[in-house]
């Protein structure tokens, strides 16, 4: 009788830490979903606010169509991306392509002191923040997911539920490299 009950206190001991890792998973999950709306946001901004600075800095930089090209060509990729690895690549060359833009300005002193520039220049850097925030936490929930999803015992939840690793969302190495500027 002691070891019948001891057999029902263990097997109920393993149903609810199953029932509570479950809903741990499910609950990293439903986060990173909502990690990704942040990031989607924040990028949905930043390419409403392209066209606005591409037009404020073509009338002083006329020549640099080739510039102005690429950087649309690359937001229209960006928004069509929608894997986390293809999203992260398009905002990488995208984030390369606005940098060389701001440096283009640079040259022009009376671009430089447009009230409209200043002020899109300023919302860019704002959402920029703003997407590394998101990035962070979205980065951060998927840590805690795959450690959750690669751990031991909890894959065995994992992989009765086909949960799998996560990609975390991450710009290429060309974010923090110096644009070159031709003129």
């Amino acid at each position: 009788m002691v070891g019948f009950s001891v057999l029902i206190g263990v097997l109920l001991v393993a149903l609810a830490w199953a029932v509570w890792t479950y809903n741990r998973l499910i609950g990293l999950q439903n986060m990173r979903q909502e990690a990704w709306s942040g990031i989607d946001v924040q990028l949905k901004r930043r390419h409403d606010l392209i066209p606005n600075l591409v037009a404020a800095v073509k009338g002083y930089a006329a020549h640099e169509r080739g510039l102005f090209e690429d950087i649309a060509r690359l937001r229209s990729q960006s928004t069509a991306a929608s894997s986390v690895q293809d999203k992260s690549k398009a905002e990488g060359a995208l984030t390369a392509s606005l940098k060389t833009l701001m440096a283009v300005a640079e040259a022009y002193p009376a671009l430089k002191a447009n009230e409209n520039f200043l002020s899109l220049q300023k919302d860019l850097s704002a959402v920029e923040d703003e997407i590394q925030l998101a990035r962070r936490y979205f980065n951060g929930t998927v840590r805690n997911y795959n450690i959750l999803v690669e751990s031991f015992p909890s894959l065995l939840i994992a992989r009765l539920i086909n949960a799998h690793k996560s990609e975390y969302f991450s710009l290429d190495g060309d974010e923090r490299a110096t644009p070159a500027v031709a003129f």
